[in-house]
């Protein structure tokens, strides 16, 4: 009766009014504003903790099998799957876990799911859709890119955005309105297996890339039939996590806080505008993010001016059941909703008809519940779907994985990679081969080349290392290929083939790594919940660089990865390397590209290779205090260090200028240099410019990353780069974490790498 009694008595109240009267939500010349207040005092309390919940797909609740995940979300769209609650408000993952035949199927579906919605609701209210994009669109048939740290190695922010812009186009083309687990946090610790989401070690790199992510997703106007809401993720951080494992305690100070992992935060948010956020799993400072006030509400909406909704992690309500802040899901959703948290993607009572007890029993206040609801319905309103709730599905099918998407996964790709080692010029690969030795468990592994956050069912080609080698090489040159081992596991049974494929070839190729949980009796070794103690590379996967190393044959060592890896043994020993991340669906195409020279190198790395695990944290922005002592047993300087990245051609720099010896504290200062393409062929050089406090009041990093500029030049051509240094650039948070700008003396430092600096100077801020 108590769910029946509220809609009966509406219906009555309605009937008092003019049939033909139009209410005034469903008006699109009315303010949005106006539009969310008319339709939120017509809801009844089940329909608003309905459209609290948009369940991710993949849960047992919403069924076995494709089909029946398929009926559940037609039910649960109507109201009549759930007990105790009205209509949902939308669905998360819901392409990838029951509409596996690709674009079509799916435009199909959500328009069937529309409609429903529109039409056989009492309320009319459209879904509002939600999926991954974290390197495109986690559905059948989306593009795949480079994943994470590949996308970071680019530096190229144009790119970044027209990678975004895809995956948006692509997303909404199909029915999908927002795009989440788009991973801005810095990468702190790479034991963290999902850290192989994110771009960067490094708080400005993250804060460049999170607002391109921003404006390629939802653009001038998101309600634009392509694009959609970009939902940053992990509010506000999870990669430092206690002991490196999947939801550990971000066990940080306020100012670390706020000097490495909030900027990002700051710049995606305030500066861009991002209207979606995923609360993190951890406990920060003692408080679960999904029940801190300070993190959701003070901060977030507060200081940041954050205007959209605020999404749980998978699960993240029973953090605070786990983490014993409360006994149960139902206490548990009452924290979670005054701390600030609208959508629960999991199932989860304590968003549902617990949640709906609560009200009745007057401990939860209808106006928190009323807070959630009106920014769920704000949010479908800005984005246009109560006029717009269908999409062409002939159009998407044209559309998704089209080949100017494909034609930028393999430019993405191609700008991902980083040559880390090239001794004696041993690459590019010589035209005058006659015969190659490919060998590895990742040289035609085409689902170790995506990455986690990829669909289910992969429906599109996907290139291989080896096939990349093949259609590089030509049918001239014979190319043997030997498995040798697996990623996991101690079988040698394959070293004797690799051994004699390598003596027969005049050069050998091994390509190692990690890979993705795919498929049921796979472990992994990569990706959310695959967390390690050790970064050297798993089972024999060195023994065979070893063994192929003994031959005599020359070696080149291609690393598929989503975390660096401390490959020591290889870094001394092996005289070419080239580090292809988790470079997408055109991945092999564009590493064998560079192996041949078709295609100079130029990415950079976004963060610093360690000798071993144990120097971690081993950023390159550390405290002076790092200089003062050593290990007994290691450098504790990286095995690669941030910036770093080799190219086929040389850059010279020269003629550093400082516009001004001195500066006053609100005035910005430019920095200019000159670049010199002093090798044989074209190439694109990564300008990094690198500043440095050397007397504050606080302790201050050694050098911080404050500007960076992707330029290319043919032989012989120089360009002069220019900088702007601003007051946010020179600020730092002082004793009270107030951000202030400190006078003294400022060193500006450009060159190649954090390690491999070019040219220095310094200025005076009065």
């Amino acid at each position: 009766m108590r769910t029946m009694l509220p809609i009966i008595c509406y219906a009555f109240a309605l009937a008092a009014q003019s049939a033909s009267e139009k209410p005034r939500y469903l008006d699109p010349s009315q303010p949005i504003e106006r539009r969310v207040e008319d339709l939120l005092a017509r809801m009844t309390l089940l329909e608003k903790v309905g459209q609290m919940n948009m369940p991710c797909v993949y849960l047992r609740e919403l069924g076995p099998d494709v089909k029946a995940k398929q009926e559940a979300c037609r039910r649960f769209t109507e109201g009549t799957y759930a007990d105790g609650i009205g209509p949902g408000g939308g669905f998360f993952t819901l392409a990838d876990n029951a509409l596996p035949q690709g674009s079509r199927q799916q435009a199909l579906y959500f328009n069937e799911l529309q409609k429903l919605a529109t039409e056989k609701t009492r309320l009319k209210i459209p879904l509002l859709q939600t999926e991954e994009g974290t390197h495109g669109l986690m559905c059948s048939q989306g593009t795949v890119f480079p994943e994470g740290l590949g996308i970071g190695s680019t530096w190229n922010m144009d790119l970044v955005r027209q990678i975004y812009s895809t995956v948006a186009r692509e997303g909404r083309s199909v029915g999908i309105h927002q795009l989440f687990t788009l991973v801005v946090e810095p990468n702190r610790d790479p034991r963290l297996g999902r850290n192989e989401e994110g771009f960067s070690e490094d708080p400005y790199l993250c804060s460049r890339i999170a607002e391109m992510i921003v404006g390629g997703v939802q653009g001038d106007d998101v309600s634009a039939p392509d694009r959609a809401v970009a939902g940053l993720c992990h509010y506000p951080g999870q990669s430092q996590g206690a002991n490196g494992l999947e939801r550990g305690a971000m066990e940080i100070s306020e100012r670390m806080l706020r000097e490495v992992f909030l900027p990002p935060w700051v710049a995606g948010i305030k500066k861009a505008g991002a209207l979606g956020v995923m609360a993190t799993y951890p406990a920060i400072d003692g408080v679960p993010a999904h029940a801190s006030e300070k993190i959701l509400t003070r901060i977030l909406r507060e200081e940041l001016g954050f205007q959209g909704l605020v999404l749980g992690e998978g699960g993240g309500i029973g953090t605070l059941v786990y983490e014993r802040l409360a006994a149960n899901q139902k206490e548990a959703g009452i924290l979670a909703l005054k701390a600030g948290l609208d959508v629960g993607i999991s199932y989860e009572p304590g968003y549902m008809e617990p949640l709906v007890e609560s009200v009745e029993e007057g401990r939860v206040p209808m106006a928190e519940i009323d807070r959630s609801v009106r920014r769920i319905l704000r949010q479908k309103f800005r984005l246009g779907l109560f006029e717009r709730p269908y999409v062409d599905a002939e159009r998407t099918a044209k559309l998704v994985n089209s080949a100017p998407h494909q034609a930028l996964a393999l430019q993405a790709a191609r700008e991902s990679i980083v040559l880390l080692k090239n001794e004696k010029n041993l690459l590019p690969l010589a035209k005058s081969l006659r015969s190659i030795a490919v060998i590895g468990p990742n040289a035609d592994h085409k689902l170790n080349l995506l990455g986690d956050y990829v669909a289910k069912n992969v429906l599109q080609n996907v290139t291989t290392v080896l096939d990349g080698i093949r259609q590089k090489a030509g049918s001239a040159v014979r190319i043997s290929y030997v498995k040798g081992c697996d990623v996991l596991g101690n079988d040698r049974s394959g070293f004797a083939a690799a051994e004699k494929a390598a003596k027969d070839a005049e050069i050998a190729i091994v390509v190692v790594g990690e890979n993705e949980r795919r498929a049921a009796g796979n472990q992994g070794t990569n990706g959310e919940g695959k967390d390690v103690a050790s970064l050297d590379l798993t089972g024999v996967q060195e023994d065979l660089i070893r063994a192929i190393h003994q031959t005599g044959t020359p070696t080149v060592v291609v690393l598929v990865n989503g975390r660096p890896l401390s490959t020591r043994w290889t870094a001394e020993n092996i005289p070419a390397i080239v580090e292809a991340w988790l470079p997408g669906e055109k991945g092999g195409l564009a590493v064998a590209e560079v192996l041949f020279g078709e295609y100079n190198p130029n990415g950079r790395l976004p963060i610093s290779i360690p000798r071993h695990a144990g120097q971690l944290p081993v950023y390159y922005n550390y405290k002076p205090s790092k200089l003062r002592w050593h290990y007994v047993d290691m450098s504790a300087d990286p095995l690669y260090p941030f910036g770093h990245g080799l190219s086929y051609t040389r850059f010279d720099y020269s003629g550093l200028r400082i516009s001004s010896p001195k500066i006053r504290r609100a005035a910005s200062i430019e920095v200019s240099v000159d670049v010199t393409n002093t090798g044989g062929q074209a190439g694109e050089e990564v300008v990094q410019l690198y500043l440095t406090d050397p007397i504050a009041t606080v302790s201050r990093p050694v050098q911080e990353l404050k500007g960076f500029r992707k330029i290319a030049l043919k032989p012989g051509e120089k360009k002069t780069i220019a900088f702007t240094l601003t007051p946010e650039d020179l600020s730092l948070l002082d004793r009270n974490l107030e951000r202030v700008v400190e006078p003294g003396e400022f060193r500006v430092m450009v060159g190649h790498s954090s390690a491999d600096i070019r040219l220095k100077g310094s200025f005076e801020v009065e």
